[in-house]
């Protein structure tokens, strides 16, 4: 298992220009699924390039609370859940991250009952899991929520139309989950297009499931009656890769991204390129220098394949100090996100947030303070700050940065950032 991270506090030095090359890590947001996913079958499933963070582990001890032997190679994990016991899930892990939600389809489809706490994980505004019991009621499963406990049973699962109100990439997942067994054809209408679904929907295909139309607001489920062994590579993690490429438009004298799929970050470059950000595109790999007199933009958050809301937080600092003009970005997903510019504001930047909308105006030199990371992608929004700033920056409640940022000190430092734990 992976060491868990003890450190309280980063500590950044800014104004250097960085150098090099970094290769981004594999999908958070898959291995959250892939890993509760791996328990419709009944035999080892082995899962590579698996990311160093800590919503991983968690969700590796999930698994181990179950009953499934897991053994973790440095990036290889072999997961068998031959002799797993249907159990409340009921610990403390499953309060730490949102994407514990994912054993709720599994294990439905596994035992036809299942038991565990609200899922936890950073607090973005309400996010609700209506639609995915929407879809589990429609199924043939009954569900009740009392007292902070999601119980869920059904006698058998039975294929039905499902239509998500919203194009939700948590339940498009968890009905999927959940109807690979199910006694005839699932379809669900309006579903959600993300990189992510598309990885999940491949591993349950190569465990003999038969689950169409991944990537398109239509996905079609035949249910089969057995998942069998399987190994599955995981996909680049898009989120990352469109953290390092923000970065290197700050700070690059030359920088090359690499292990990434250019069209999974299509709304990102095309905003950069908009800024005038100097970067060229390659089958793998961006590569990024020096970028001077950069426009202000506006950004509007978007479901797949449009602004991701989880890079919006990231491109704030650079907006802030790199942006001639005022920016707007407004928030159409998630209703707290904005909560890192109150943190910017103490550093120098003059963001100003109005309902579901944030007015940067820019540029602002940033000084550095005391930070507190108020959840992942605002965490990673400050050490871009803290890089930019003139003087130290100390960061605190970075265990949010490391749910989905492994590496990202190691990685920094070698690009030549001083940066440490503290």
């Amino acid at each position: 298992m992976t060491e868990k991270n003890n450190y309280d506090t980063i500590k950044v030095i800014g104004g250097k220009k960085l150098n090099g090359e970094v290769k981004v890590a594999s999908s958070k947001n898959s291995t959250v699924a892939l890993i509760p996913a791996t328990l419709l079958s009944g035999e080892e499933v082995i899962l590579e390039n698996l990311p160093n963070i800590s919503d991983a582990t968690v969700q590796l001890e999930l698994l181990e609370e179950l009953g499934c032997t897991v053994e973790r190679d440095d990036a290889c994990v072999k997961i068998n859940t031959k002799e797993i016991k249907s159990k409340p899930l009921v610990g403390e892990n499953v309060t730490k991250l949102r994407a514990s939600y994912y054993y709720i389809g599994a294990l439905l489809t596994r035992f036809k009952e299942v038991e565990i706490l609200m899922p936890g994980g950073c607090y973005l505004g309400p996010r609700p899991i209506d639609l995915h019991i929407k879809g589990f009621e429609k199924l043939g499963a009954k569900v009740d929520i009392s007292q902070g406990l999601v119980k869920v049973k059904a006698e058998k699962l039975k294929g039905s139309n499902i239509y998500l109100d919203i194009a939700s990439v948590g339940a498009t997942i968890n009905i999927m989950l959940a109807a690979v067994m199910a006694e005839g054809r699932t379809v669900i209408e309006n579903a959600a297009k993300e990189p992510e679904i598309i990885d999940v929907a491949n591993l349950i295909n190569s465990m003999g499931g038969k689950v169409r139309g991944a990537g398109t607001s239509k996905i079609k489920i035949d249910g089969v009656t057995k998942l069998g062994s399987t190994r599955h590579e995981i996909i680049p993690d898009r989120i990352e890769a469109g953290t390092y490429l923000i970065y290197a438009a700050a700070l690059a004298e030359e920088i090359k991204i690499t292990n990434i799929i250019p069209m999974h970050l299509e709304s990102l470059i095309s905003k950069l390129e908009e800024m005038g950000v100097n970067l060229e595109v390659y089958k793998d790999s961006i590569l990024v220098k020096e970028s001077k007199n950069l426009k202000q933009i506006n950004i509007r958050t978007a479901v797949y394949p449009g602004f991701p809301t989880d890079l919006q937080q990231i491109m704030v600092p650079l907006l802030t100090t790199k942006a001639n003009g005022v920016s707007i970005i407004t928030e159409t997903i998630y209703s707290s996100r904005f909560k890192n510019c109150h943190e910017l504001n103490k550093m120098g930047a003059n963001i100003r947030v109005e309902n579901n909308s944030a007015i940067i105006v820019a540029p602002k030199q940033l000084y550095g303070t005391l930070v507190d990371a108020p959840d992942l992608r605002g965490g990673a929004s400050l050490i871009l700050a803290g890089l930019l700033a003139e003087g130290e920056t100390t960061i605190n409640n970075v265990e949010h940065i490391y749910r989905g940022y492994g590496d990202i000190i190691e990685k920094l430092t070698a690009l030549g950032a001083t940066i440490t734990k503290a």
